[in-house]
């Protein structure tokens, strides 16, 4: 039994605190290898407890993958969630959907975040992610259609808009866009006023 698990025991820590420690740990290690290429083991040694601990409480590491998944998306659908009320009030208003941009930005700088749901879409190969995947893109899509009541043009231009925003992040575009003007012009015509922001995320 690990450090952790032991002082774990010792504190009385919840099963779902430590279930929390686990996820947390799981997040920052999917985020820099993605589903592929981060180990039980690799989770494991984030969080300071054993691999056959991870194990026995999350079965597989695709059921862990999964979780980490929804979580990351759920957030980013929650954080939607006020700014969608105000874009219903007039979903032909571009200032209104500029705001909610702005929201999605805010998120993106949790890098964690942003690359957990990343590697989710690009694991679509692994047919229980693909699955998730494709249903979360559906709930996404959903919500916007749903609770703006705009046209489904719309509803495809703010999610392109914001998988160029993810894009860019991940490369940490905006942090080298002095290198190149046509980089440094598509960053600027991607995030507008969040660019200082955007630029932040990495300091």
């Amino acid at each position: 039994m690990s450090t952790a698990e032991k002082s774990g025991k010792q504190t009385r820590m919840s099963a779902e605190a430590r279930r929390e420690l686990v996820l947390s740990a799981a997040t920052r290690a999917f985020a820099r290898g993605g589903f592929h290429g981060t180990s039980t083991d690799a989770v494991a040694k984030e969080a300071g407890v054993s691999q056959p601990y991870v194990v026995r409480m999350f079965g597989t590491k695709a059921n862990l993958f999964r979780e980490v998944f929804a979580h990351a998306i759920g957030r980013i659908m929650d954080a939607f969630d006020p700014a969608l009320d105000r874009v219903a009030e007039d979903p032909e208003n571009e200032e209104l959907w500029e705001q909610m941009g702005a929201t999605y930005t805010e998120l993106l700088a949790d890098r964690d975040l942003l690359l957990v749901m990343m590697h989710g879409f690009a694991a679509g190969s692994t047919p229980e992610i693909g699955a998730q995947a494709r249903d979360w893109m559906s709930r996404i899509y959903t919500q916007i259609r749903t609770r703006t009541g705009c046209t489904p043009e719309h509803a495809r231009t703010f999610i392109a808009n914001g998988m160029l925003l993810n894009t860019l992040v991940a490369m940490e575009a905006p942090q080298h866009a002095e290198e190149d003007a046509a980089l440094a012009e598509l960053s600027v015509c991607a995030f507008g006023n969040s660019l200082a922001a955007a630029v932040g995320q990495s300091d």
